[in-house]
């Protein structure tokens, strides 16, 4: 695989995964809520699902997956779910300064990364998105060599779009400096997440 069609694969990738939606209006919103830490865990999340994906389409696996209906839509119902249980959550959570606000640790931050790796499993534009790309811009036979270029080309277009989000998203957080604007920024944000998991679940 030359350096020509990396190039291609990564232009396409980027705009796939800069584009607005749900995964990146979560890690917003994670972030601004929950610091950082939660952002970047639910990004993790969405990129090991994309990773998936990847290997699957790759080793001609990608109708397999397609025909796995029940457990992608068990996947995606459930992630959904877990968005706006935790934008309810936030839209009703008493202000706190984010200095002093907690994300339940670890474990916190394990659930977020899985509710990331779910909602990707469970969408059904991921199988349609690589065998539409991968013939056409990559071609129909993959090495090991060749899915290890695109897997980094994803990690390195990730950490961009992941890292701009959070970035902006951190800055933001820092004026939140009284109860008020605090209470109106979780409510927000409470409403984004309930609105990405109902288009998750609207997505076909």
């Amino acid at each position: 695989m030359d350096v020509s069609t990396l190039l291609a694969f990564a232009a396409a990738f980027f705009v796939f995964a800069a584009s607005p939606g749900p995964d990146n209006m979560t890690i917003v919103a994670r972030t601004m809520s929950h610091g950082a830490p939660s952002g970047i865990a639910y990004g993790m999340g969405t990129v090991a699902g994309i990773l998936i994906f990847l290997v699957l389409a790759a080793y001609g696996l990608s109708a397999l997956s397609a025909e796995m209906g029940v457990v992608m839509t068990v996947l995606r119902y459930a992630g959904a779910t877990y968005l706006v249980w935790m934008g309810i959550r936030l839209w009703m959570a008493e202000p706190v300064v984010p200095d002093v606000r907690r994300d339940g640790g670890r474990s916190g931050l394990l659930t977020v990364f899985a509710a990331g790796v779910a909602l990707n499993l469970g969408n059904p534009k991921m199988p349609l998105f690589y065998v539409a790309l991968l013939p056409h811009v990559v071609g129909p036979a993959l090495t090991f060599a060749d899915v290890g270029r695109l897997a980094a080309v994803i990690l390195a277009v990730e950490v961009v779009v992941i890292g701009g989000h959070v970035l902006l998203a951190s800055r933001a957080r820092r004026l939140l400096r009284s109860p008020r604007i605090v209470r109106r920024v979780n409510r927000a944000a409470g409403g984004v997440m309930i609105g990405a998991g109902v288009a998750v679940v609207a997505s076909r």
